[in-house]
């Protein structure tokens, strides 16, 4: 007898700070108006998502010492923004995203323990390390930590804040002398006294760690719920999806105990054919000749100003010892020189200006096609375990989310794997997204511990 299909999960981005959200399209509306959050929120919840997701930019982008006005500016405090979208809707998860570098555990514990409170139980809290000093002037404690470091941080403030989230009984009527205190005192952090807020619906927020890297999956596998990731190819995503999942055993998981959601975009047509051209023109409006300018200059980190977006590439190699002509944006090229020695020689063979050679060498959409074949290619990505769901990245904000859950979502459902409401026996997040109750802050420790013995154990036998 055969198994059932496994169920496909969604869920949605409100893009940030980045210029691959349209905002010259006609459509699109405001990024910090309350609305367009209430409205993408919303249609999400019509479209049965597991939640809405929050990036954040904490300084805003600026390249050659110039504020980067090619980026959507200015993004307002997430938690703000998740408690007016709360108060919006009845079911839809809130996923936000908050740094453990420069924050501190008492302070997002109680705003998260409040945001799930709000909502009855629908927080996330999204946990990502600020890799640069440029964002760390910003505040009181400035610069930043080695890479290493800053994973080491933002484990232990986990720990931190799970110990607060559980420091109060289960029923506030079983509050007494001992309700909300708490101790940590670790490398990163010495605290103790009374938390404020008791026990919320979930307890834990639902833990998000965003992040590809060998460190940031050893990461999610010891601390978190869920990771979102970039893989969207199939079997890049197949690839990411096994190694990530066979890191759990170790720390007393199984595979469902962390669910995989690479971030995709994606663009519909009447017909697949359709939605190539589409796909086509829409590249082009994300990459403007001074974006692609702007995409070479990150690359050769100096001034290219004086070139002509529909001529040719520049003839000499990246500045490696000169100060970063882009500050605050994450550093996807690795080695500048052999990046630049490649795109020359594709635009010398395929005879491309800087423009067209932006274009091609840009992230590829997802999926593209006509609603039903991107129901299928997204029903394949989860039944070969490409993924566990995905987070959709719509390029026009607010309504660009609209056309798929009135087209894809109805797709999905005929295909029976995708679910036609919501459970109705508990409202949680962590219901929705299948991921069962919360793990005690002690088992999480003790499960890292033995790990990491066992780990030492092996490289000194």
């Amino acid at each position: 007898m055969s198994s059932s299909p496994r169920r496909v999960h969604l869920a949605a981005h409100f893009p940030g700070v980045n210029n691959t959200t349209i905002w010259s399209d006609p459509r699109s509306e405001s990024h910090i108006a309350v609305d367009s959050f209430i409205h993408m929120a919303q249609t999400a919840e019509r479209g049965l998502m597991d939640f809405l997701f929050l990036a954040e930019g904490l300084r805003l982008r600026e390249m050659n010492g110039k504020i980067c006005d090619l980026d959507v500016m200015g993004r307002p405090d997430t938690l703000t923004v998740l408690s007016a979208v709360a108060a919006a809707t009845e079911r839809i998860g809130l996923a936000g995203t908050l740094t453990a570098t420069f924050h501190e555990p008492y302070e997002l514990a109680r705003q998260f323990a409040t945001l799930d409170h709000l909502s009855g139980g629908r927080a996330a809290w999204n946990v990502v390390t600020s890799p640069d000093a440029f964002t760390g002037e910003n505040f009181r404690r400035g610069g930043y930590l080695p890479y290493p470091r800053r994973y080491q941080r933002a484990e232990d403030f986990i720990d931190a804040a799970r110990q607060l989230w559980e420091s109060w009984p289960a029923s506030a009527q079983d509050a007494d002398e001992t309700a909300g205190a708490y101790e940590h005192h670790s490398e990163f952090f010495d605290i103790s006294g009374r938390f404020d807020v008791p026990r919320s619906p979930q307890v834990h927020p639902v833990i998000f760690q965003a992040g590809d890297s060998d460190s940031g999956r050893e990461f999610a596998a010891g601390s978190a719920d869920v990771i979102f990731t970039r893989h969207s190819e199939l079997e890049d995503g197949k690839a990411f999806y096994k190694d990530t999942k066979g890191r759990l055993a170790k720390y007393g998981r199984a595979e469902d105990d962390l669910r995989i959601y690479p971030g995709v975009s994606y663009v519909l047509g009447d017909t697949d054919a359709d939605a190539a051209e589409r796909a086509r023109e829409q590249a082009y409006a994300q990459h403007s000749g001074a974006t692609a300018i702007a995409t070479l200059e990150r690359v050769w980190n100096t001034d290219l100003s004086s070139f002509d977006p529909d001529g040719p590439l520049p003839d000499f190699d990246p500045v490696l010892d000169g100060p970063e002509v882009s500050q605050g944006r994450v550093k996807h090229v690795k080695d500048p020189v052999a990046t630049a020695q490649r795109w020359r020689e594709i635009a010398q063979a395929e005879n491309l200006s800087i423009h067209d050679l932006v274009v091609r060498e840009a992230p590829g959409v997802a999926f593209v096609g006509s609603a039903d074949t991107v129901a299928r290619q997204m029903n394949q990505y989860i039944q070969e375990r490409a993924a566990d769901g995905f987070i959709l990245i719509p390029t026009v904000v607010p309504g660009g989310l609209d056309e798929f859950v009135d087209s894809v979502v109805p797709r999905l459902q005929e295909m029976g794997v995708y679910p036609d409401s919501y459970a109705e026996e508990d409202p949680t997040l962590r219901t929705t997204m299948e991921l069962g109750g919360y793990r005690p802050a002690t088992e999480w420790s003790r499960a890292r511990s033995t790990a990491r013995a066992a780990a030492t154990n092996g490289q000194e036998a």
